[in-house]
This record gives structure tokens, C-alpha cells and sequence, in this order.
């Protein structure tokens, strides 16, 4: 029977139900404690379960029990990488490669390690062996991908960042071809929507230069939360809301030709001197930003607002995203500053302690009125300066060349900020990058927004003063 619970386990995992799989994989090693392969899927499922305690225990039972397991050993790795225990996921990775020196995995996963590492030359060696051994794995090639683009080498990166497989069956469910960078003269272009609403709001600035090279009509696929903000977008002229997996009803255009979003800075042959950075490229609603400027209005000080939370589903979330608004506690201390809460939902709630004593006693939370992102757009015209994490918001801030101070974590900063720099080419003027050191929490990061803080409000020209009554003529 340990067999059996065993396929069973292992198919509800690849199936991504780890709960359902862990359930018969314990099933497995309950009858068979000596199946190593059991251990090391109950391992793996655990993790994704997040339960580490009982993962860890079940990997190194697995490897144990059988130490010429390669694929364990390289889930093992990515579980201590997971746990910033950098050195010995390092040692599992080549102890994967000692035993199968052509595991493609194996030098994709050693690869991200070292590009985490800042030991870019070793992990891109790392990713390019990967290809070389798993030419059709998209994984492998993203990777590699990736390391380029953080280091500005873009011509070559768009290549292999095309082998990203998503909605390869896009085209025949919509009934249009590819667009392949040919010419576009007159022809109508639907943009697909793929990644994060951040990816949209970044990627959006392409439809002018679809225009520019000849588009008749330019419309793009986007989260419903996008739709309203997006249909005022420069050369957008149909904003289109539909779930993230796509299936919304399209406009009835004779559309010609379809792109995803992230595939047109390689269609449009974009390096860091050509990435087209008219600032702004999305706008406001004038209505909204009036409404909310009596929001705003009595607020006195340099108005900032705060993003401290991303989307938890997002794979690096729990690195990018900051414990709670308590971390920011010393911008709050900052004289002449008014804080303000950009977070629908939770966001807000974790404005207090258990004690119901408030974090940031100076915060005026303003989720509860946020319907979309073109609300949150007029907030931010409204504001001074966005601080943020690496979200959604702080993309939409770029595009409407709103001031914005970035923090970025360490562990696998996205590709898209680069390395060692402290501004952004995709926001150029408006965005400064502040940079998790390694082995760092955020407290340096804090210290140094809270200095740079107090040196803008003192800056900030004073309040013009109230207009003077009459003189008295004494009577």
C-alpha cells in the first residue's frame, strides 16, 4: 500500500495540492518509514504548506535514507535559500551537480542563488549552462534572462525572456495572429495582459510607440482594478477589464494582431538608452482629483503617502513586503510631515496594535476610499512624494511622474530596478531606489528615507501667511 500512497501523494502534488498530497505521503512513509522518495515529496509538500520545522526534518531524513537523490538535494537547496541559509543551499546545490553534473535544475537554482548573492559572473555562467543542457525549459531561460537584465544587458535578455509560455493557446482562442515586430502601419493591436498589475501600468507606455510606428488602434487586456486608469493612458484607446488568466469580452475591432504586455520592449528593440520614458504617460481623472483634494486639502505639511504591503500571493512577498507599518515609525517622527495610508483592506487594520495603540499616530488612513487605481492615482497627485514598497503603486507613481521612494529587499530584488542604482531608467527624475543591504532588516533602510525626509520638509518653502485685517484707527 506505501507504494500506492506514494503515486497518490506525488500526483496531488504536481497537481499543486500540497495539503491533499502531504495527507497520503505521510500515508507512504507511515507504512514504509525507509522510502526515501515518500520523505523527500512529503518534504517538498510540507514546504509549500510552509511548514519548515516538519519539511526540514523530512528532507534530511529523505537524504539520510538516500544521498544520491539529486532532486532532493536541489529542493533542498531552494528550501535553505528560501531560509537565507545561504552558504549551505549553496552546498546542496553542488552536491546535486557532484552527482549529476547535467542536472539543468540543479544550475538553474545555483544560479539564482549566486545572482541573490551579487556573484553575477559565476550565476550567469550558472543559468547559461542551464540552457545549454535545457534549451526548450522556459524556466532555465528566464533565468538567464533576468541575471542580464539586472545588469542592463538588454539586447540579449529580451531574447531569452521571450520563452516565458504563457497563453500560447491565446491567439487561436481569439482567433488573431502574433504580432513579430513587423510593421504595423495601419493595423489594430490587442495588448495581453500577463504578470501583475505593476507590469501593466510599466509596460503600458509601449502604446505610443505602437502608435508611433504606424498602429491604427492600440487596446489592452488588464486587470478589472486597471481598466478605468488605463482608458486614459497615452495611445491606449481601448482599456479592456478582465480576469488575470484573460476571457473577457473584447471590444468588436477588427483587431489585427495581439502582444503581451511584457513582451514589447523586445519587439520594440529596447535598450537602456532607447526605454521610451515620456513622463507621464498615464493621467488622472481631473473629476476624481478634485474630489479628492478636499480630502487632502487640510492637511498641512509635506503630504506623503504609504505603501508597506504588496500582494501576499506574490512569490517574493514576504522578503518585499514590510512586517507592518510599525517598521516606518520613524518617518512618523519626522517635523513638518503628514502620513498617509495608500492600503485598502488589511492594510489599514494593521495600523494598530493589539493594544489599539496606533503605529504611526500621525497616519490618515485613506483605503476605505480607494475603489480602483485611478482613485489611488488622484490620491498621489495630491501628495508630495510615495513611499513604497515594490508594488503596483509605486509603478503607477513613475508613470504619472509623481515623486517616489522605492525600498527594495535584498533576496531576489526584481530585474526591473537593476543593480547598484539608486534611480530607475523606467522613471527617470521621479524615482529613488532605496536598497536592502545583506543579512539586513529595515532598519538602515528607514534611518535613511527618515534623514533624506527631514532635509525635503525643511526645504519645503513655508505657508504663505494669512492675509492682515484693517488697520485699527484706535477709535
Amino acid at each position: 500500500m506505501a507504494p500506492d500512497l506514494f503515486q497518490q501523494g506525488t500526483s496531488l502534488l504536481q497537481q499543486g495540492r500540497p495539503a491533499e498530497a502531504a495527507t497520503a505521503l505521510r500515508g507512504a512513509v507511515a507504512l514504509q518509514p525507509g522510502l526515501a522518495e515518500a520523505h523527500a515529496n512529503l518534504a517538498l509538500a510540507l514546504d509549500r504548506m510552509g511548514e519548515d520545522d516538519a519539511a526540514l526534518a523530512h528532507y534530511r531524513r529523505a537524504l539520510a535514507l538516500a544521498p544520491g537523490q539529486e532532486t532532493a538535494w536541489c529542493n533542498y537547496g531552494a528550501f535553505l535559500e528560501r531560509q537565507r541559509q545561504y552558504a549551505q543551499a549553496e552546498q546542496a546545490y553542488r552536491e546535486a551537480l557532484r552527482i549529476d553534473p547535467a542536472s539543468a535544475p540543479a544550475w538553474s537554482n545555483l544560479g539564482v542563488l549566486l545572482d541573490i548573492l551579487r556573484r553575477t559572473p559565476e550565476a550567469e555562467d550558472a543559468h547559461r549552462r542551464a540552457v545549454a543542457l535545457a534549451p526548450d525549459w522556459p524556466h532555465a531561460s528566464v533565468n538567464l534572462a533576468e541575471c542580464l537584465l539586472r545588469q542592463g544587458r538588454l539586447d540579449e535578455a529580451w531574447r531569452h525572456f521571450e520563452a516565458r509560455d504563457w497563453s500560447k493557446d491565446f491567439a487561436a482562442r481569439v482567433g488573431i495572429s502574433r504580432w513579430d515586430g513587423g510593421p504595423l502601419h495601419g493595423r489594430a493591436l490587442l495588448i495581453g495582459v500577463e504578470g501583475g498589475q505593476g507590469d501593466m501600468i510599466q509596460f503600458c507606455r509601449y502604446a505610443s510607440e505602437l502608435k508611433r510606428r504606424g498602429a491604427s488602434v492600440v487596446g489592452v487586456l488588464c486587470h478589472p482594478g486597471l481598466q478605468p486608469l488605463l482608458q486614459r493612458a497615452d495611445g491606449i484607446d481601448h482599456a479592456i477589464a478582465v480576469g488575470p488568466e484573460g476571457g473577457g469580452r473584447v471590444p468588436d475591432v477588427a483587431w489585427d494582431l495581439w502582444c503581451p504586455a511584457p513582451s514589447l520592449p523586445a519587439l520594440c528593440a529596447t535598450r537602456l538608452d532607447s526605454i521610451p520614458a515620456h513622463l507621464p504617460y498615464v493621467h488622472s481623472d481631473p473629476a476624481r482629483v478634485a474630489a479628492w483634494k478636499r480630502s487632502l486639502d487640510g492637511a498641512p505639511g509635506l503630504r506623503v503617502g504609504l505603501v508597506w504591503k504588496g500582494n501576499p500571493r506574490f512569490a517574493n512577498d514576504r522578503e518585499r513586503s514590510l512586517p507592518g507599518p510599525r517598521v516606518l515609525a520613524p518617518l512618523g517622527q519626522v517635523p513638518g510631515v503628514r502620513l498617509f495610508s495608500l492600503h485598502k483592506d488589511a492594510g489599514d487594520l494593521d495600523a494598530e496594535d493589539p493594544r489599539g495603540e496606533q503605529a504611526l499616530p500621525r497616519m490618515c488612513p485613506l483605503g476605505a476610499g480607494l475603489r480602483d487605481f485611478a482613485d489611488t492615482a488622484a490620491v498621489l497627485e495630491g501628495l508630495d512624494l510615495l513611499i513604497s514598497v515594490d508594488t503596483a503603486v509605486a509603478h503607477l507613481a513613475g508613470a504619472l511622474a509623481r515623486p517616489c521612494w522605492v525600498l527594495l529587499p535584498h533576496h531576489k530584488t526584481d530585474w526591473r530596478w537593476l543593480e547598484r542604482r539608486a534611480d530607475s531608467p523606467w522613471y527617470p527624475g521621479v524615482m529613488r531606489l532605496y536598497r536592502q543591504g545583506p543579512g539586513e532588516d529595515w532598519s538602515r533602510v528607514i534611518a535613511e528615507m527618515a534623514r533624506d525626509l527631514r532635509g525635503l520638509a525643511e526645504a519645503r518653502p513655508a505657508p504663505p501667511a494669512p492675509p492682515q485685517g484693517p488697520a485699527s484707527t484706535g477709535r
